[in-house]
């Protein structure tokens, strides 16, 4: 790939000046420096206990009584935990600067050698899922291994799709040079963009941002270069997206997988009829939401038909004054104090001990989110802070993140991790309680009013968006597997998605087709998105159920989130009267959304 720009000027200290002193992180936490002698350390000390574990235990599985089953257990919780820190400190510090060829080769060599370090431990799922199922239940019926069920159901849970030992050690190795390497490729092509718009040259990040500018000619040029830089890369971005998907249609037919999104519902312990449910009800409410919206929007700022890079434009009232990091964090930490003061305890840390790298900076990864890390140690939250009200409300979002995965850590490494289809509970929860103080302190109807588009804007980002970026890939997918995607399929593929989905009072600009390109959740993490649309219904009949004053609201809220992994969304809802398997739950949300659009209707009356 050839880029003919200049290279981009970055000043290291305007983020400060602009928005305030923005916090960096402090990754000393996990390890001091590349060099720290605890790195070296730890790195010896996992490959001898990789070792010793399959020396141990492969081939005994079956014969371990409870005792020596929680003794197993302990032994591999240790050997994630240690792995965990090491690539949670190599994966973070390459996150601050990706550009950097040192930082890589460092997050790769760590990657190699853990790879390598634990191919000796893929016995470990493949045997226990060949213990009978009378011995399994004998054993974990015991106390001393009860707890670790819900984990071990979920792994059993692939039995069916599992292959032979050899077949599986051989994908674990080659794993690097697959799925990871492009991975690799797409993360540092999109960090590396340039884009000139009306003469300054920006970054991937700084020039999306630039679609929700109050200037709407600084808008057009903004999506016009997005295009034209898209344009220019298509091919490595066709490139990348058909070798995943084929290296995943092989792998799921090897594994007798019924279909491409099969695998994401089993690691999100998710029905298929549920997320169906989902889907469905949100594309038939595509009208009296995102259409009936939109057609609003286009009122507002006068326009027949409203262009691509009029979907996230400011409304004509709303004032472009940029917003201090210190009023950002007041705003999100008085909201969090106000639900729980426990909540606002738990937040606090991030911002006074390192845990958030906040500004936009050379080189660093683009978008933001909340790492766990490893549960000795604690969440890390990157954003790129650009002084919008969205970036508030990303703060909340990453924030939520970062308290919840605080309140599971206490599970353990094993029990910790939420699947995707819960994970977003809490930070979507805390964008809600950040936007209804913000509502609730509005002095003005026009201030009310700029309040409510942008929270329906967010929430049709989050429900509607998501649910046609699933559909996306569902169609690229099924596309794959009947041969090679040509750059001009899978934009048709992309705009079959966006005129359903946005709805007739949009146009489409030549190039805004390459759109999909740059989206790291198809690459990372295929079908992930309808996670968020997941979240956000259930946090809206979450939210619901707390505004009706629903007795023990708090208690009942806490104890989900330190739950972390070891419930089924089931088990989880009840206390609340909710159930996600019930087609009427999903309903619930997407009224919420609609009476927002039915109040903003109210106030042009």
């Amino acid at each position: 790939m050839t880029l003919t720009l200049p290279t981009p000027v970055f000043d290291a200290n305007a983020n400060a000046g602009a928005f305030g002193d923005l916090p960096d992180w402090d990754l000393s936490d996990l390890y001091t420096a590349p060099d720290a002698p605890e790195y070296a350390r730890d790195m010896g000390w996992l490959e001898g206990a990789c070792a010793r574990f399959a020396a141990d235990y492969e081939g005994k599985l079956a014969s371990l009584d409870a005792a020596a089953m929680a003794e197993c257990i302990h032994r591999y919780e240790a050997i994630e935990t240690t792995a965990g820190r090491i690539m949670s400190y190599a994966g973070l510090r390459y996150y601050q600067n990706t550009t950097d060829a040192g930082r890589a080769k460092f997050m790769a060599d760590a990657q190699d050698k853990i790879t390598n370090f634990t191919t000796p431990l893929v016995f470990f799922s493949l045997e226990f899922n060949r213990i009978d199922d009378a011995t399994y239940a004998r054993v974990f019926a015991d106390p001393a291994v009860a707890r670790y069920k819900p984990v071990f159901d979920r792994m059993r849970a692939m039995k069916p799709h599992q292959l032979s030992d050899e077949m599986e050690k051989f994908l674990h190795d080659q794993s690097v040079v697959g799925a990871a390497a492009w991975n690799r490729l797409f993360d540092e092509t999109t960090a590396g963009l340039e884009f000139t718009v009306q003469g300054e040259v920006l970054n991937l990040e700084a020039t999306t941002t630039l679609l929700s500018d109050h200037d709407r000619a600084k808008r057009e040029a903004a999506a016009h270069e997005l295009a034209r830089v898209f344009g220019q890369n298509i091919k490595l971005f066709s490139r990348v997206h058909n070798t995943l998907a084929k290296e995943k249609e092989i792998e799921d037919r090897w594994r007798k997988m019924p279909s491409p999104q099969y695998g994401r519902h089993l690691s999100n312990d998710v029905e298929p009829e549920v997320v169906e449910a989902l889907r469905n009800a949100v594309v038939a409410a595509y009208p009296r939401l995102s259409h009936r919206y939109y057609a609003l929007k286009a009122k507002w700022l006068g326009l027949d038909k409203l262009q691509v890079w009029d979907r996230n434009a400011p409304l004509p009232a709303e004032s472009p004054r940029p917003i201090q990091w210190d009023e950002a964090r007041e705003t999100v930490m008085s909201a969090y104090a106000a639900f729980a003061p426990e909540m606002a305890e738990i937040a606090a840390p991030f911002f006074d001990k390192g845990w958030i790298d906040a500004g936009v900076k050379p080189g660093k990864a683009p978008g933001a989110f909340a790492h766990p890390t490893v549960t000795t140690v604690h969440p890390y939250v990157m954003l790129n802070y650009l002084g919008k009200p969205r970036d508030v409300m990303t703060l909340a979002h990453e924030l939520g993140h970062g308290v919840h995965q605080v309140l599971a850590a206490a599970q353990g490494e094993m029990l910790a991790s939420t699947p995707l289809t819960l994970a977003e509970t809490a930070s979507v929860f805390g964008e809600m309680l950040t936007f209804r103080k913000l509502l609730d302190g509005a002095k003005t109807p026009a201030e009310r009013k700029t309040l409510l588009a942008g929270k329906v804007e967010d929430m049709i980002n989050t429900v509607v968006r998501q649910i046609a970026f699933y559909d996306f890939e569902c169609k690229l997918h099924a596309a794959r597997a009947e041969g090679e995607l040509t750059p001009d399929d899978i934009n048709a593929l992309w705009m079959s998605v966006q005129a359903e989905s946005l709805g007739p009072v949009f146009d489409f600009m030549p190039g805004y087709e390459t759109f999909w390109a740059y989206i790291p959740h198809f690459v990372h993490s295929p079908f992930y998105v309808y996670a968020y649309a997941f979240g956000d219904g259930l946090v809206n009949a979450l939210y619901a159920a707390y505004a009706d004053g629903l007795p023990g609201f708090e208690e009942k809220y806490f104890d989900m989130l330190k739950a972390g992994g070891s419930m089924h969304h089931r088990e989880l809802l009840a206390p609340f009267g909710l159930d996600a398997s019930d087609p009427a739950f999903w309903d619930k949300g997407l009224s919420m959304i609609a009476g927002f659009i039915d109040e903003l209707e109210a106030l042009e009356a």
